[in-house]
């Protein structure tokens, strides 16, 4: 996609990408960092919340278009295609192949920082549009909206060796145990917030089984999951 100047506007942004906002408010709050907040009082919210609605909205969308597309593969399977199809470097992927970058509102540290370029920003303010499209515009208009992106990344993602996810191993391994769903908890955060890394510890059934770090928390489960089923001889 032809790259833009330094800066895009929200409207810019939806006009390009074939988005009709009824409130374009919305839009502008979702490519909002709260880095931008801070130094601007007349922005009043951040994107995050928005980010929160956008992953919730993204696992279920994901899931039916899986579930729609591959009708012989198997209930693992769709989890794991799922997982790989919402985790954070495949929505950073879909951020730039749409070029968001330029449309994101940063405070001057994370534009100095690259921001536009990091992962994470771009995975949250992904997943902050699908959140700012659902509200405005409902389901379908989601499912429209990710369907090219999808079938773009799915054959990239069946050809990973076994779809691999080890939160989605760990789960079947704990379930097939009888040993409940595996809890994931935050132990640690450290790093400015444009590099912030985070640890987190993977419990089941109350113990211990795995800790990880990453520079966000998926990530920081992921590596917490598969250190987890190194330990308990799985891979």
């Amino acid at each position: 996609m032809d790259s833009h100047a330094d800066t895009e506007s929200a409207a810019d942004l939806a006009e390009r990408l074939g988005l009709f906002f009824s409130n374009l408010h919305i839009l502008v709050r979702a490519l909002t960092h709260r880095s931008y907040v801070n130094e601007n009082p007349s922005a009043v919210e951040d994107n995050e919340r928005m980010e929160f609605l956008g992953d919730a909205v993204l696992d279920f969308v994901v899931g039916a278009w899986v579930y729609n597309h591959f009708p012989e593969m198997q209930e693992g399977d769709l989890t794991r295609m799922r997982s790989a199809l919402v985790r954070t470097d495949t929505l950073a992927d879909f951020a730039r192949t749409l070029d968001l970058g330029p449309a994101l509102r940063l405070g001057r540290g994370e534009l100095a920082s690259g921001g536009r370029q990091r992962d994470n920003l771009l995975c949250a303010t992904f997943e902050a549009i699908i959140g700012a499209l659902y509200l405005d515009a409902d389901i379908p208009a989601v499912s429209d909206f990710m369907e090219p992106l999808l079938a773009g990344a799915s054959s990239k993602v069946i050809s990973q060796v076994e779809l691999y996810d080890p939160k989605s191993t760990l789960q079947e391994w704990a379930q097939s145990n009888k040993l409940g769903t595996p809890r994931y908890v935050t132990i640690d955060s450290s790093g400015p917030d444009h590099a912030k890394i985070f640890t987190v510890e993977v419990q089941v059934d109350g113990k211990i089984y795995g800790q990880g770090a990453g520079s966000s928390k998926q990530t920081a489960a992921q590596m917490a999951a598969h250190a987890a089923l190194e330990i308990l001889g799985l891979i």
